[in-house]
């Protein structure tokens, strides 16, 4: 890409947009960064649009009136819990909108790059080979979410042989400051602040804790999001890149070191309303691919994650 292009991101309100914005600056000082918004605001980008992804008849025109070099699409529903609870809607968010940001992009803006941010959750049930996972694993999401992350995956990589222009990333568990309480990791330690702040009784309630996954600072997540949009005529199109730390965590540990980082006392207690359905028990990813083709891999030491995660915490707590 050139550097004073013009890069738009859906969803650039939510937990890896405000990531990504600030590693976008650092690699595309001089670009116009657009921020894609469903409802809340976003700050600190150059422009920032309202953008209906359900209304497939009017994104062309946005996208021709807009003009992005790139675009790219993080707008999604995310949450796996949330996802079992409104299936329709997720299916809705995640690929139809999906559908729809790709069609319009061919239509209007032919020449634009899409980086499409999938996730590792769609190869699912295929984790339980027990080893790391690299891009040519079978798909098999054990969820609605991972189902329509999948199903969009496929769908724009079938639409780069009709000429969409279209790199496909999927990021295993990512975590760090600014991620909601829907979440694993975050969940804990907003549990954990509120304790120590006295808002709540000494007790972690938490699912099950006996899982593995192959986490990643969200930091690095947008890192190599940038590093994509730099290489991205070395890149083939439609290519499918996995980022991961590979190296599985046991939720448990993670828990424990969050907890460690407290003085006050407290008990853990799981809840069966915390557990889900058809729940992998162990993530892996290989990331070889993303390491030759984008020289990328993990710089964020997970101790310092915990740290900011939990520092964030206690900070939104505060206020």
């Amino acid at each position: 890409m050139k550097p004073d292009q013009r890069i738009l991101v859906t969803g650039a309100a939510g937990f890896v947009g405000g990531h990504l914005r600030g590693a976008l600056r650092a690699a595309f000082p001089h670009a116009r960064l657009i921020a894609g918004l469903h409802s809340r605001p976003a700050t600190g980008w150059d422009q920032q649009v309202v953008l209906d992804l359900a209304d497939a008849a009017s994104l062309p025109a946005v996208l021709e009136r807009l003009a992005p070099d790139a675009v790219v699409h993080l707008g999604a529903q995310a949450n796996v819990a949330a996802s079992f609870g409104d299936v329709a809607a997720t299916w809705g968010a995640n690929l139809t909108a999906s559908l729809n940001l790709g069609a319009a992009i061919m239509a209007a803006r032919p020449g634009c790059r899409l980086l499409f941010a999938s996730t590792g959750e769609i190869y699912g049930l295929t984790f339980q080979r027990g080893t790391a996972l690299d891009e040519d694993a079978p798909l098999a999401p054990s969820n609605p979410y991972a189902a329509a992350k999948a199903a969009a995956d496929i769908a724009l990589g079938e639409m780069a042989l009709r000429g969409l222009r279209v790199v496909r990333m999927r990021p295993l568990n990512h975590v760090g400051p600014g991620q909601s309480e829907g979440f694993a990791v975050a969940a804990f330690a907003r549990q954990v602040a509120r304790i120590e702040a006295g808002l709540q009784e000494p007790v972690l309630r938490v699912g099950a804790l006996e899982r593995w996954r192959d986490f990643l600072d969200v930091r690095d997540v947008a890192d190599a999001y940038a590093r994509a949009l730099a290489r991205w005529d070395a890149l083939p199109n439609g290519v499918a890149l996995n980022l991961a730390s590979g190296t599985p965590r046991r939720i448990g540990d993670v828990l424990a070191a969050l907890m460690a980082r407290s003085a006050k006392p407290m008990r853990v207690e799981e809840t069966a309303s915390a557990l889900r359905p058809n729940d992998v028990v162990r993530s892996l990813g290989d990331a070889g691919r993303a390491r030759a083709m984008l020289g990328w891999a993990p710089a964020t030491p997970w101790e310092e994650t915990l740290d900011c995660v939990l520092e964030d915490w206690r900070a939104r707590v505060r206020a």
